[in-house]
């Protein structure tokens, strides 16, 4: 079960060293300048908020929902201490600034955003830790180092219900991110309502989810949102500094799309269920005209929901086996003087671009799409690290760092069994919090297109709200620090973070507590004998994921860190003196992962028994079997089963290292535990 941030070690965290302004303001991001002085203003229900009427509701209502003071919004505030909202355009754009003194505060914002940030900062003021319904006399003046301070949630793998997308925005928004960048179309899903196609929601939003052969089925995965879900979502949005960024991918991540219309792909049919495999998938829409025209269609409905001045068309992951085959597209090469395939997928872009650019919209790809020459004007979303966007600086476009794996929120943010499912390795708070956008000595060109940074949110295997929450949060509030202050120093920063996290309870949010546990010097659940398969290490470390059981349907599931294209296990020092046998705790995966070649790089000793064995070997991975534990038993279990067999004699301490024999590698035989028996 996930749980909340314990209340003792937020306690223990806020006390961390900080500066002076910072350890007694807990005030996150950190302000640009801040000067205290003497006194207090006291906010109550009977304290009236004045001036601009959103900013004062924005304000109220945090208040209301997190402390139970609700101050009251007037027109006219004279003759009593008062909270003044009121716009200065000579501020720039996001900025604001907060004067507080014992007789009154104003809070002054550059425009809507920066009125909103004022009034998050002031709430913040108001809720510090033994001090609710207290704003210390104080100066503020603070506008952000970036202007893209953004979150990208994956809501094509597994849909979230726009009441959670609501709660997603509101927890960023108070944290002063900016831009959500909202993955609405993949491979496995297709998530908007599209009017003129219809097939796009009603075929490429359902999947059944993959399982074990053998195992019951799952429900199928559904959902998509309407287009009135969506103009709800970005007026939410908009009213809190937050500007909602479609992405309809092209021209790969498309089976979605070309599930529902065949006609627009390379004629090559789909295995039934392909849709249900996570990974790389080679079927891209066709480069012809009829493929132009409905893209054309479905971004003119998305131009009319979005009033986002960016539109996001994916550009990744498109492997071009099929246009390299196809004799058509060839000669479509040839005719557009394009070059190769990479040359044509830019084209398709190219095309896309300007569509975008007639209608006053800007292009934004993920880095791939510099491989060929690009629009002037398009934006490179870069996540394959710094190079990518130093690259697409040096070419003259404006650029986003989204470099994995430090902002791929979904890694695993520690060692501990509390952790949700995700990929297997760590990328704790501190290496997302020690991210340098510009890095160490930026050139020109960087701090000219450096537009900011961005945190994502993927999620196949995340498949529950509570989970993205846990995942997203608090490693977005790095990302918002740095995005707004810079650097930050990182025990300065959980101090700062342990009252915000509080603030944001009341909110909804229940945020991953690994970076407490870690610095109150928390340690991973385990007993001598016992290991679980996060505590296990992978022989190789070519592909680990942390994955769930598939069955059951409902209710908790066992969780196995597993190399899917090595899976080995080494138990470094386990405590053999005495143990006479080992067991294993063993669960069976469908291999549903589009790995392309390299799944014809795993390897596999032949099987004894028709279902295979687990093996057990000391020392090395080589070399004869100490156990062997066949694994026929669990063929017919859809959980986890335990295996034992004995042991010979060993010393004291042993690497034990596991593998099985089989086949093939559908299905994975996973590890969730080993247990010496003494």
């Amino acid at each position: 079960m996930i749980r909340p941030v314990a209340k003792a070690v937020v306690a223990a965290l806020i006390g961390l060293a900080a500066p002076a302004a910072a350890q007694s303001l807990h005030l996150l991001p950190q302000p640009a300048r801040i000067r205290v002085d003497g006194g207090s203003f006291f906010v109550s229900a009977s304290t009236p908020l004045t001036g601009d009427a959103d900013a004062a509701a924005a304000f109220a209502d945090l208040m209301r929902r997190t402390t139970g003071i609700a101050p009251v919004i007037r027109a006219n505030g004279a003759g009593s201490p008062a909270i003044r909202f009121r716009r200065d355009p000579a501020l720039q754009p996001e900025a604001y600034r907060v004067v507080a003194t014992p007789r009154g505060v104003t809070v002054t914002g550059g425009d809507r955003a920066g009125l909103y940030y004022g009034a998050v900062t002031l709430w913040q003021l108001a809720t510090r830790p033994g001090r609710t319904g207290e704003l210390p006399a104080v100066r503020i003046d603070d506008q952000p180092r970036f202007g893209w301070r953004g979150m990208m949630l994956d809501s094509a793998r597994h849909p979230q219900s726009p009441a959670f997308i609501r709660r997603f925005i509101e927890w960023m928004a108070v944290n002063k991110l900016n831009r959500f960048h909202w993955h609405l179309v993949d491979d496995q899903g297709w998530r908007l309502e599209i009017r003129k196609y219809p097939r796009l929601t009603a075929i490429g939003g359902t999947r059944l989810p993959a399982t074990a052969p053998g195992a019951p089925p799952l429900p199928p995965v559904t959902g998509h949102y309407t287009q009135d879900d969506v103009r709800d979502i970005v007026a939410f949005a908009a009213a809190r500094g937050v500007t909602v960024v479609p992405e309809i991918e092209l021209p790969g991540h498309a089976l979605s799309a070309l599930r529902a219309y065949p006609e627009l792909g390379m004629g090559v049919t789909p295995p039934p269920g392909i849709e249900s495999h996570w990974g790389v998938f080679p079927w891209l829409y066709a480069p012809d005209e009829r493929t132009i025209a409905f893209l054309e269609d479905v971004f003119a409905e998305v131009i009319a929901l979005f009033p986002s001045r960016e539109i996001h068309v994916g550009g990744d992951e498109a492997i071009k086996d099929q246009w390299r085959a196809d004799p058509r597209v060839q000669a479509r090469i040839r005719e557009l003087g394009v070059g190769d395939e990479a040359g044509l997928q830019n084209w398709m872009i190219g095309r896309i671009g300007q569509y975008l650019a007639r209608h006053g919209r800007r292009l934004i790809g993920w880095d791939e799409i510099l491989d060929a020459p690009l629009p002037g004007d398009a934006i490179v979303m870069s996540w394959r690290g710094r190079e990518g966007a130093e690259q697409a600086a040096a070419r003259g476009h404006d650029t986003i760092l989204a470099a994995a794996p430090a902002l791929y929120f979904d890694h695993r943010q520690g060692e501990g069994p509390a952790e949700p499912p995700g990929r297997g390795r760590v990328q704790d708070l501190a290496s997302v919090i020690a991210v340098k956008p510009l890095g160490d000595r930026p050139g020109r060109a960087l701090l000219r297109h450096l537009r900011g940074l961005q945190g994502q949110v993927w999620t196949e295997h995340v498949r529950t709200e509570d989970r993205v929450a846990w995942m997203a949060f608090p490693r977005a509030l790095a990302v918002a620090e740095i995005g707004w202050a810079g650097a930050a120093d990182y025990p300065d920063f959980l101090a700062r973070l342990a009252p915000q996290l509080g603030r944001m309870t009341p909110l909804g949010l229940v945020a991953a507590d690994t970076a407490f546990r870690d610095a109150a010097g928390g340690a991973v659940p385990s007993t001598p004998d016992r290991v679980s398969s996060t505590a296990l290490r992978s022989c190789t470390g070519r592909l680990p994921l942390y994955l769930e059981d598939d069955y059951p349907a409902a209710g908790e599931r066992a969780r196995f860190l597993i190399d899917i294209l090595d899976p080995c296990w080494r138990w470094d020092d386990a405590p053999t003196n005495g143990a006479h046998a080992i067991a294993v705790h063993v669960g069976q995966l469908p291999f549903n992962f589009q790995v392309g070649g390299d799944r014809d790089t795993i390897r596999f000793r032949p099987p004894a028994t028709p279902a295979g064995e687990i093996e057990v070997r000391t020392g090395s991975c080589d070399g004869e079997p100490v156990a062997r534990l066949p694994l026929q038993p669990a063929t017919g279990n859809p959980g986890v089963t335990i295996l034992t067999a004995p042991l010979p004699p060993l010393q004291d301490k042993a690497t034990l290292c596991l593998t099985y024999t089989a086949w093939g590698p559908d299905p994975l035989w996973a590890i969730e535990q080993v247990r010496l028996i003494k």
